[in-house]
């Protein structure tokens, strides 16, 4: 929100009221510049006895330090002015004075004495002064959360002010005003109210209000759901708002709050600390409970509901205190989202005053949220009549909004559904949810972004599942699993467009890493490097999200077990759904689709845990032989245990290879260990979907094998020659042959990829992930770049077939980029592994792949010839897993 003021008169040169209106004209272009003058010019007219340069001269200083966020000094300076204005006999100096006090009290968090200060300042002031209050008096009520008040006041104060031709005033309460616009949903008004202020301030040659402008703009375009949009707009803002002295905390605010509407819960949580001491150190109180409502909301997604709690109901004291009644109600319903996640009772009468309070002030999506609330406890309740009552208005908002917003309707619509036992009607409702989520995500081009936004996909997805589970089909069970994982790698994004700048910071950032590791070998210090490589880092990142999306290929749906059943052939599927806290089996063996109920989820998650830990003590070269012997029989025993647990009751599957398609932690398990996989070949896919589309695709028309070794391992170099020469025509990129873009280079025309390499999985960023070569790191933003991958790709790399997990079952990492470009079967190590002792697997597996074997049979083949060479070979052997078909 920007203050109002009113044009200075002119006035003699080389006077003190010539100064202090210099000081003026200084404060409202650049107020960092303008202090040192307004001070001068305060002390000028206290000397000349001049109570108009005393109130202009105090206007300026307290209008500068507002604007630079020292607000207590503000306040006192803007009173001296409304006091020397007074003196002087000028209303109209007074009035502006007790404008700009208004604007710096609510900032202060003082509501009450800003409307007391802005009523005073409209019953003295007439003609265009009166105009510009009472759109100050509109701002006030737009920051105390009376929205529909505000846009009352703006309705008469913008026609006022067009006639006057007050421009920079007119400029400022169009931002306002679309402001207020945006807050009660009218999205295309206020962008046009924008985008008009925006023309003024360039007229004007106003570059700070440019700057707050875009930011403005950045905050509805989150609003509306243009997430790349409203990014282009908030780099826009920052950058020049830093550039001409302005405070960036609200820039931050509106950061954080779009890095929350597409999950990215740790980033906000970032932003919003960084912006809540921002406001906190200028003394800006109004926006210090905002703030703290955006971390309760991003520690409730991420599950750190007491956190949450606790966050929320601070917010909520401290909006109370502000008289903010919107704001309290929304800090009050997150506390009670919280509150229900840890088991505490709250009263229907609670809930019920939210929801009555958001309702009032017509803040839609809230409400929305608050309903759905209500209904949930009344239905616990077994009060089925109020439930309906909050459903019907909640299911309302489908058809119109934003596209989080239609989604949630529809999911209020599938709750009522459900609630009149239409079951099969409330699974479309959730499809139609589902749909219209996917279709948005299409338009977010950063990976990350399309990832973690599906936290928003998650209940929708969960609904259908519990309504499938209820019905207990089978077939509906596996259309629900399938709909509710890896939707980004089922719906792939179209290329990015070329990007010169990304092109060079990845550039920089490959030329950092290499004298990183230089620093390092020489015993140099890494703390100036590491900070530049963290910097570089985030510029990639950022910039790539700026990167449009499209219409993308969106599928069909999930595929069908008939479709499904004849691809499979004499293979068996083994799909794993979480549900209540209990895994369950789907098998789809010689097309007849079964359910399985296996165990309890953290029973599997504990034996998981052990594996890495048997396995790194067996892979140790120099450990003891009765170390060695207790890890082999730690992870004799594991084995056997999670096969009884997860195999054992299928009996169905028999001894055909399997299709697997893991859930949560079973994407990290090395499936050969399993008494039941060992020798058997596996597959390994995040959906069935996903895997029936790699397993009936059209061959590559591209041929041949390309074979690299990364620097600092001891076997890579001998691995890459061996393997090279297995593959007729096949070279080995060794040494400074191996270069970042010699390998992206081979990987657009060859059909199988060979790569020997230090593998990274960057777990706190994983597109970060990365294979080191000889002129520093390739990462996932590399390979999202390419315009085609090798069908077959082998990353001889530790810990290059891992992934992050996320909600939804959605992959992070190189694995799943090479899937999600289009890589049909890759082989990787989904555990951290000996990187010297995979030659023997790596030749052995090649032998296989070049005699025609599929790379799942070559895989489990080569696993069983080198199990029994070593202790660490067998370590190695086991880590590796075939993913995709």
């Amino acid at each position: 929100m920007e203050p109002h003021t009113g044009e200075p008169h002119t006035a003699k040169p080389d006077t003190a009221l010539a100064a202090a209106r210099t000081a003026m004209r200084l404060a409202d272009a650049n107020p960092g510049r303008a202090q040192p003058a307004a001070r001068l010019a305060v002390r000028r007219a206290r000397r000349e006895g001049d109570p108009v340069a005393a109130a202009v001269a105090e206007l300026a200083l307290g209008h500068s330090l507002s604007q630079c966020g020292e607000v207590p000094a503000a306040i006192r300076h803007l009173r001296a002015a409304a006091r020397h204005g007074d003196e002087a006999g000028s209303t109209t100096l007074a009035g502006e004075a007790r404008m700009k006090l208004a604007y710096a009290l609510v900032q202060r968090g003082q509501p009450r004495a800003a409307l007391h200060a802005i009523d005073a300042a409209l019953s003295s002031l007439t003609g265009p002064g009166k105009a510009i209050a009472r759109a100050q008096r509109a701002v006030i009520l737009y920051e105390v959360g009376r929205l529909e008040e505000a846009l009352a006041e703006f309705r008469i104060a913008i026609p006022a002010l067009r006639r006057t031709q007050q421009r920079r005033d007119l400029q400022r309460a169009l931002v306002n005003r679309g402001l207020t616009l945006s807050g009660l949903a009218y999205y295309q008004a206020a962008i046009a109210d924008l985008k008009e202020a925006d023309t003024i301030a360039r007229e004007l040659n106003r570059p700070l209000a440019i700057g707050i402008i875009a930011e403005n703009l950045g905050f509805v375009e989150s609003l509306r759901g243009d997430v790349p949009a409203a990014l282009r707009y908030l780099d826009d803002a920052e950058r020049t708002i830093v550039e001409h002295g302005g405070q960036l905390a609200p820039v931050l605010l509106d950061r954080s709050q779009l890095l929350l509407s597409v999950g990215l819960v740790a980033e906000t949580r970032e932003v919003a600390e960084r912006a809540i001491a921002a406001f906190q150190a200028s003394r800006r109180q109004l926006k210090v409970p905002e703030m703290r409502l955006t971390l309760a909301r991003a520690s409730y997604l991420d599950g750190k509901t007491a956190e949450a709690a606790t966050q929320a109901r601070l917010a909520a004291k401290e909006f109370a205190a502000q008289h903010r009644d919107g704001w309290a109600a929304l800090a009050r319903l997150t506390a009670v989202q919280a509150g229900l996640a840890n088991g505490e009772q709250i009263t229907d009468a609670h809930v019920q005053s939210i929801v009555d309070v958001l309702v009032a002030g017509g803040r839609k999506a809230a409400a929305l949220e608050a309903r759905l609330v209500a209904a949930r406890l009344a239905e616990r309740r077994g009060r089925a009549d109020v439930s309906r009552g909050h459903l019907e208005p909640a299911s309302a908002e489908r058809r119109r909004g934003p596209a989080a917003r239609r989604a949630r309707g529809w999911y209020a619509e599938a709750l009522l559904r459900q609630a009149d036992g239409r079951t099969r009607e409330a699974a479309t409702a959730v499809r139609a949810g589902l749909r219209i989520l996917d279709e948005h995500s299409t338009a977010l081009g950063a990976t990350d972004l399309r990832v973690y936004s599906a936290v928003h996909r998650a209940e929708l997805t969960d609904l259908g599942l519990r309504i499938a589970m209820r019905d207990g089909r089978a077939r509906q069970v596996f259309e629900w699993s399938e709909r509710g994982r890896a939707s980004r790698l089922v719906h792939r994004a179209v290329l990015p467009p070329p990007d010169p700048e990304l092109a060079e910071l990845l550039g920089e950032l490959r030329a950092t890493a290499l004298e990183i590791d230089k620093a390092r070998l020489a015993g140099q210090p890494v703390a100036r490097l590491e900070q530049r490589q963290v910097a570089l880092e985030r510029r990639i990142r950022d910039r790539n999200r700026l990167l449009p999306g499209g219409s993308g290929q969106q599928g069909a749906g999930p595929v069908s077990p008939s479709v499904l059943g004849a691809a499979l052939g004499d293979r068996a599927l083994l799909e794993f759904v979480q549900f209540d806290g209990k895994l369950h089996a789907l098998t789809l063996v010689d097309g007849v689709l079964r359910r399985h109920e296996l165990a309890a989820v953290a029973e599997v998650t504990d034996l998981l845990d052990r594996i890495p830990f048997a396995l790194h003590k067996l892979a140790r070269r120099d450990g003891r032989s009765a170390t060695i012997e207790a890890a082999a029989a730690l992870l004799d025993a594991t084995a056997v245990r999670l096969d009884r647990l997860l195999l054992a009751g299928l009996a169905e599957i028999g001894d055909r290879p399997l299709v697997v398609v893991p859930t949560g932690g079973l994407h990290s398990l090395p499936w050969s260990i399993l008494p039941s996989c060992a020798h058997r070949p596996v597959v390994v896919s995040p959906s069935a979907t996903l895997w029936h589309a790699a397993a009936t695709a059209t061959g590559s028309a591209a041929q041949g094998v390309a074979v690299a070794a990364g620097p600092g391992l001891s076997g890579a170099r001998a691995e890459a020659q061996a393997v090279a020469a297995i593959h007729d025509g096949a070279q080995a990129m060794l040494d400074d042959t191996a270069t970042v873009g010699a390998v992206l280079a081979a990987l657009t025309t060859v059909d199988v990829m060979h790569l020997a390499a230090h593998g990274r999985l960057a777990t706190n960023n994983p597109l970060f992930s990365d294979l080191r070569l000889h002129d520093g790191p390739l990462v996932v933003y590399d390979l999202e770049r390419l315009p085609r991958v090798p069908s077959t790709v082998v990353l001889a790399a530790c810990d290059s077939g891992r992934s992050v997990v996320r909600t939804g079952d959605e992959l992070l990492g190189l694995a799943a980029t090479f899937i999600a470009r289009g890589t049909m079967r890759l082989i990787a190590s989904v555990v951290p592994i000996p990187d010297a002792e995979t030659a023997p697997l790596m030749v052995a597996l090649h032998q296989r792949l070049a005699k025609g074997h599929s790379p799942a049979a070559a895989l489990a083949e080569a696993q069983r010839e080198v199990r029994d060479e070593s202790p660490a070979g067998r370590a190695a052997a086991a880590g590796f897993v075939c993913i995709g078909a």
